[in-house]
């Protein structure tokens, strides 16, 4: 087995040093929310955002402004684009139904989908105004019948932006709130005398939301860590550098900080691709920050076997995985850690992001070991139920348990079971002792 690195990026211990930096800031930022609410958001949004205005929250007026600055095309696209992640989450809930099952005579056990009952949905937009992210987490929300929904998106350039307002009141955004970063996140999980806390924080964003996140998980739920941008791309000699550059660089205009990772056996592939890659950051617009996402996050693996390829993938476990190789259906059979595939090359990660159907904020951090990404499912929790209707049927489980109980030392459970058996079976059970076996039988 032979595997070269023939790019990579920064040190492992490098990362760890900036992590362990945001986890601080994060720290220190929640707890300014938790002790001084509404004062310490405003606050931050000025030091931030530079941005200050009457409320966050937005009126039904100044949405309905907002919107009206969309051109017909800019709208009737996003109403496009939602209709294809609501379609997919549509049948992605019909799916789940609730079940009940006769386990045994007189034995009912059950569950229900029941909607997370508040979700706070963070739609990235400082330095791109991530409109996709709103259909992505609100419309989503809004099919899985959240009842209420909100919605924290930063000012771009300074106010809000008309677009990503349009797509969270369409996708059914309740609240929607013009707040950025640490402060969205924090009052939406915390609250704050005009912010009623959410039981959910779900969406993407930067290093500094997700480290967020990461904090407040137990207090509020989240769907996952989705943090900075992960793109790899697994080709062989079926597809040119052409086509493997573009797409590591148009998800490494994400941010300074976005893994991009060429996985290939070729090795004049990995060769092209790196020359190709210098000759489009000459022109790219967006090359001041793919630039330097590639310099300090870029690899370029080169195996020998595509086996070896898998097993390289797979322990990275990349947000977005895209698969241009003879055997794209053979790495969607064996591959198990990833956040999303997109298999052949008239496949696009960025058709994921904006428009395909499939929602985009997928695991980092190779938290695809554990997690898939956002789905109608997280919106949902599934309670089991229980329920016995024969008194032949309580005894007899009752005898069961009371023993069970007995064997971990629990007298007060066991008693819980012992009363049913005497009271529904007839059965003297001493107290503090387990149902005898052959009496329970009878």
């Amino acid at each position: 087995m032979t595997i070269e690195y023939l790019k990579t990026g920064k040190p492992a211990s490098e990362r760890a040093d900036d992590d362990a930096k945001t986890r601080a800031s994060v720290e220190a930022i929640l707890a300014d929310i938790e002790a001084r609410g509404d004062a310490a958001v405003r606050e931050l949004s000025e030091k931030f955002d530079a941005y200050s205005p009457p409320s966050f929250k937005l009126s039904a007026a100044e949405i309905d402004e907002l919107m009206a600055q969309l051109t017909p095309r800019e709208m009737a696209d996003i109403r496009f684009a939602q209709e294809q992640v609501r379609n997919f989450a549509q049948a992605q809930r019909d799916s789940m139904l609730d079940i009940e099952v006769e386990t045994m005579p007189g034995v009912i056990l059950g569950h229900k989908n029941i909607p997370v009952q508040s979700v706070g949905c963070y739609v990235p937009g400082g330095k791109f105004p991530m409109v996709a992210s709103a259909h992505m987490s609100v419309a989503t929300a809004s099919v899985a019948k959240v009842p209420r929904i909100i919605a924290c998106t930063p000012p771009f350039k300074g106010k809000p932006n008309p677009a990503v307002i349009a797509a969270m009141h369409l996708g059914g955004a309740h609240e929607i709130y013009v707040m950025g970063g640490i402060q969205a996140v924090g009052a939406m999980a915390i609250g704050t005398d005009t912010i009623e806390p959410v039981h959910m924080i779900v969406g993407p964003g930067n290093a500094y939301v997700a480290e967020a996140k990461r904090q407040l998980f137990g207090r509020v739920g989240i769907d996952l860590f989705a943090g900075p941008t992960e793109t790899m791309v697994i080709a062989d000699d079926t597809v040119d550098a052409e086509i493997c550059a573009t797409d590591l660089l148009g998800q490494a205009e994400h941010g300074y900080n976005s893994p991009a990772v060429l996985l290939t056996n070729s090795r004049k592939l990995a060769d092209t691709t790196l020359t190709e890659i210098d000759r489009i950051l000459e022109i790219l617009p967006t090359a001041d920050t793919a630039k330097v996402s590639w310099e300090d996050y870029g690899e370029v693996i080169l195996c020998d076997t595509y086996d070896e390829m898998l097993t390289v993938a797979d322990d990275i476990a990349s947000e977005h995985v895209q698969v241009m190789t003879d055997r794209d259906d053979w790495f969607l059979e064996k591959m198990t850690c990833y956040g999303a595939l997109f298999l052949g090359a008239r496949t696009n990660v960025a058709n994921g992001d904006k428009v395909i159907g499939t929602n985009h904020t997928l695991p980092t951090k190779k938290a695809g070991r554990y997690t898939g990404g956002l789905w109608v499912g997280k919106f949902l929790k599934t309670h089991s139920y229980q329920k016995i209707l024969t008194d032949e049927a309580a005894a007899e489980i009752g005898a069961y348990g009371s023993r069970l109980c007995m064997l971990e030392g629990f007298v007060g459970h066991a008693e819980q079971c012992n009363l049913r058996v005497r009271r529904y079976g007839g059965i003297n059970v001493p107290y503090g002792t387990g149902a005898p076996a052959q009496e329970a039988a009878e």
